[in-house]
């Protein structure tokens, strides 16, 4: 095996993450997020954010912030209106429904909801023989590497707050997202109620900064998260790791770095005439290839099989942080000696 593209997250962590933790080694902490590393992290965050007017909580995983966000903001009788490619409704085991709530879905379009998504949804739940829409979910970036644009957020939030309904931003690969649109981290403030920022996906050992932006969720939420059992004795481990990625803008120079290399891979599949099942301008691009290709691939290299189309096979590469540009070039001299065959 040459490389792997199945993942983001096939790397320890970034050596700067790293270094910092080696340096906290020896220290001693107070647990639970209550320590000066995790303080420092949410001060910086609260930086780039541009208000202190939020609340912020770190966790260990996505399936867990979402999962701990969701059942602590929704009633016992709400479901939360999802995208049907959105992550809470495909990888997560049903995590969501565990918690007593609906994940109701709608197609969407390219990975994405739209206000008139909402409002058809909200159409089809009517009385109280059907359970109430509460939230809506999207992730930036999507699950098909798609990104929103700062009107379309707009006009997501404009229309759960028409209709009495939260938004939340599943931030997994955020900062990829992030680099990838023309919204800038400080305006998420004014465009969802809560998120969560991912560190597992870049860069990070492990850990995901819950932001709450509405007031009405901020007290108790650290009741609920210990209820959830995710709440971290080694809190320390996460904000030492936050505090490093959110110094000298690393958060956001490794999402540029994976989109970078992204974009090169899917012009050079281009100019091989690789089609592709979407233009993602982020750190996930889908080529598709006969079946007898992908076998020839998968002797050279680790991805992830995304589905049938037509006679044909959509994969998925993805690049991280640590990804080269040497791995990437070699990755594509392969693919032109499979397909001129």
């Amino acid at each position: 095996m040459k490389y792997s593209f199945r993942n983001d997250y096939s790397e320890l962590c970034h050596p700067e993450i790293f270094e910092a933790l080696i340096a906290a080694q020896k220290e001693q902490n107070s647990g639970y997020g209550l320590d000066k590393h995790s303080e420092n992290a949410k001060k910086l965050i609260q930086e780039k954010l541009e208000t202190n007017n939020c609340d912020i909580h770190f966790v260990t995983g996505g399936t867990q912030a979402n999962a701990t966000v969701i059942s602590y903001i929704l009633r016992p009788y709400e479901a939360v209106l999802s995208c049907e490619s959105g992550h809470i409704n495909v990888h997560e085991t049903g995590a969501i429904e565990a918690t007593g709530h609906k994940v109701y879905t709608v197609p969407g379009q390219d990975g994405k909801l739209y206000p008139i998504d909402i409002i058809n949804a909200l159409k089809t739940h009517t009385d109280e023989h059907m359970v109430k829409i509460g939230m809506v979910y999207i992730s930036l970036s999507t699950e098909v590497g798609t990104v929103y644009s700062v009107s379309e957020l707009k006009a997501l939030y404009d229309c759960c707050k028409e209709n009495n309904l939260y938004l939340y931003i599943d931030g997994a690969r955020l900062s990829s997202g992030l680099a990838a649109s023309d919204v800038e981290f400080h305006l998420l403030k004014d465009l969802c109620d809560v998120m969560y920022i991912g560190g597992t996906k870049i860069g990070l050992m492990s850990g995901e900064a819950i932001v709450i932006f509405n007031d009405q969720f901020k007290p108790y939420f650290r009741h609920h998260i210990k209820n959830k059992t995710a709440m971290l004795a080694k809190g320390f481990a996460i904000g030492i790791q936050f505090e490093r990625a959110f110094q000298d803008n690393l958060y956001f120079e490794m999402g540029k770095h994976e989109n970078e290399l992204a974009y090169f891979l899917s012009n050079e599949l281009k100019t091989l005439g690789v089609p592709l099942l979407s233009e993602s301008p982020t750190n996930q691009i889908f080529p598709i290839f006969s079946k007898d290709q992908v076998e020839e691939l998968k002797e050279l290299y680790d991805f992830e099989i995304w589905g049938e189309v037509e006679d044909k096979i959509a994969i998925r590469f993805v690049t991280s942080w640590a990804t080269t540009k040497e791995a990437c070039i070699e990755l594509i001299q392969d693919i032109e000696k499979i397909i001129s065959k």
